[in-house]
C-alpha cells in the first residue's frame, strides 16, 4: 500500500489526471471511518449496559446479603438469652434438690426461668419465619439474575432451610418447656401440700427434679446446636460478602474502561463531522442543532415579551409531584414548555422513522415537555408503565441525559441503552445542541434515534 502511495505521489511523476476520483475515495473513506466508529460505540454502550446490570445485581445481592446476616445475628442473640436463662433454671435445680425444705421456693423460680426460655424460643421462632421470608426472596432474586447470581442463590437456599431447622428446634424447646412446666407445678402442687414429707417422697421430689434437669439440657444442647449453624453461616456470609464488594470494584473498573471506549467512538464521530462529509448521522445532527436554534429564539422572545421573567425560566426549584413513581416535578416554567415546544419537538419526530424522541432539558437534564406521546398521566401503582408513557416532568440526571443537558458545543453524538420499563432496554445514539437564551446556557436539544 505505502508503494502504491509512493508511486502516486512521486515528484517524477506526471500530475494525476483524475483529481475528481481522489474526492469519491475520501469520502468514502471518511464514511468508512464513521461506521466503524458507529459499531464500535454501539459495542461499548452494550458492554457498559451488562456491565451496569450485574452492578445492580450484585448490589442487591449485597444488601439483601447484610439484611440475612442481620436476622441471623438476631437469632444468636436469642439464643444466647436461652443459654443464660436454661443456665439459671439449672443452677435453681441444684439449689432444689440440694434444700428440700426450701424446694418449693427454688422450684417456683425454676418455673418462672423456664418461661423466659420460651418466651425466647417463641421470639426466636418469630426471627426464623421473618428470616426465611427475606433468604425466599433473596434467592428469587438471585435466580432472576441467572448465572450472575448462582452463588447468592446457595447462600440465600441455606439460610432459608437454617430458619426452617431452627424454627423447628425452636418449636421443639417451647414444647420441652411446656412438658416441663407442667412436671413443674405439679411438683411444686406437691411439695406445697405436703410441707411434712417423708424421706421416700423426698427421693421422688429429686428424680423429678433430675428429670427437669435432664429436659433443661436439652434445651440448652438444642439451642447451642443452632448457634453453632448460625456462626458457620456467619463467617461463610462475610466471605461471601467480601468477594461482592470486591466484585463490586472490579465492576466499576470496568465501567470506567467502558466509558473510555464510548468517548473514543464519540470523539471520532464529531472528527467526521467537523469534515463537512456527510454520514449517516449528519441528519439528526443538523435537526438537533436547527431544534435547538429554535427553542433559543422561542425563549428569547418569551423573556422580551415578559411572557416570563429571565428568573422564572432559569428556575431550578423542582418540586416534587406527591404520590408520583416514578418521581415527576413542578417548575415556574411549565406552563411556557407545554405551550411552546411541542411545535419545533413534534416536528422533528418526522425526520425519519428511526427519531425516538426530540425533547428540550434544562441543564440539569430536566424535561418539562416530552413528546405527547410520552406525556400521559401517571398510573397509580403502576411505575413500569409510568417509566415507559409517563416521561414529562422528570429529572434524567444520567450519563446521557446530563451530557446532552450541559453540552455547549455545536453538538454531541452520543450512545447508550435508554430504559424503557419493566426490565426493556433499546440501544440508541442521541444528537444534541445547546439552547442559549440571552447568551446563558439553557439546557440542550435531546434527538433519539435508532441504530
Amino acid at each position: 500500500m505505502f508503494s502504491a502511495f509512493a508511486k502516486k505521489h512521486s515528484p517524477n511523476t506526471p500530475p494525476s489526471t483524475e483529481p475528481a476520483a481522489a474526492a469519491p475515495d475520501l469520502h468514502q473513506a471518511v464514511q468508512s471511518i464513521a461506521r466503524q466508529a458507529s459499531r464500535l460505540g454501539k459495542d461499548a454502550a452494550e458492554v457498559r449496559g451488562l456491565i451496569d446490570d450485574s452492578a445492580q445485581v450484585s448490589q442487591r445481592e449485597a444488601q439483601a446479603l447484610q439484611a440475612l446476616a442481620q436476622q441471623v445475628h438476631e437469632v444468636q442473640r436469642a439464643q444466647d438469652g436461652i443459654a443464660a436463662r436454661t443456665g439459671a433454671s439449672r443452677d435453681a435445680v441444684e439449689r432444689a434438690r440440694g434444700a428440700v425444705e426450701q424446694i418449693g421456693d427454688e422450684v417456683g423460680a425454676i418455673v418462672d426461668t423456664l418461661r423466659e426460655v420460651a418466651g425466647a424460643a417463641q421470639q426466636i421462632t418469630q426471627i426464623a419465619l421473618q428470616t426465611r421470608l427475606v433468604a425466599f426472596n433473596a434467592s428469587v432474586e438471585a435466580k432472576r439474575a441467572g448465572e450472575a447470581g448462582r452463588g447468592f442463590a446457595v447462600v440465600a437456599d441455606a439460610v432459608k432451610d437454617l430458619s426452617a431447622r431452627v424454627e423447628t428446634s425452636s418449636k421443639d424447646i417451647m414444647r420441652t418447656v411446656g412438658a416441663l412446666d407442667e412436671r413443674i407445678a405439679a411438683l411444686a402442687k406437691e411439695i406445697r401440700t405436703q410441707p411434712g414429707a417423708q424421706r421416700e417422697q423426698q427421693g421422688g421430689f429429686h428424680r423429678a427434679l433430675a428429670e427437669v434437669q435432664d429436659g433443661v439440657g436439652e434445651i440448652a444442647a438444642a439451642a447451642e446446636q443452632s448457634r453453632g449453624i448460625c456462626a458457620g453461616l456467619n463467617d461463610s456470609m462475610r466471605s461471601i460478602e467480601r468477594e461482592m464488594q470486591q466484585a463490586l470494584k472490579t465492576l466499576g473498573v470496568a465501567t470506567t474502561r467502558s466509558e473510555s471506549f464510548l468517548k473514543v467512538s464519540e470523539e471520532l464521530i464529531e472528527i467526521v463531522a467537523d469534515c463537512g462529509i456527510d454520514t449517516e448521522d449528519s441528519p439528526y445532527i443538523r435537526g438537533a442543532q436547527q431544534a435547538a436554534a429554535q427553542i433559543s429564539m422561542l425563549l428569547e422572545d418569551a423573556v422580551r415579551t415578559g411572557t416570563i421573567s429571565q428568573a422564572q425560566l432559569f428556575d431550578e426549584q423542582y418540586r416534587p409531584i406527591e404520590g408520583s413513581s416514578p418521581q415527576q416535578h413542578t417548575t415556574a416554567f411549565n406552563a411556557l414548555t407545554d405551550r411552546l415546544f411541542p411545535q419545533v419537538q413534534e416536528k422533528l419526530l418526522q425526520l425519519s422513522s428511526k427519531v425516538v424522541f426530540c425533547i428540550a432539558v434544562d441543564r440539569n437534564g430536566y424535561v418539562s415537555t416530552h413528546n405527547r406521546r410520552y406525556c400521559q398521566p401517571q398510573r397509580a401503582g403502576d411505575t413500569a408503565w409510568n417509566t415507559a408513557n409517563s416521561r414529562w416532568r422528570r429529572v434524567f440526571a444520567d450519563r446521557t441525559g446530563l451530557a446532552s443537558a450541559r453540552n455547549t458545543k455545536p453538538f454531541l453524538l452520543q450512545t447508550y441503552r435508554r430504559d424503557m420499563g419493566g426490565g426493556n432496554f433499546v440501544l440508541m445514539k442521541e444528537a444534541s445542541a445547546p439552547i442559549v437564551v440571552n447568551g446563558r446556557h439553557w439546557g440542550g436539544v435531546r434527538l433519539a434515534f435508532q441504530f
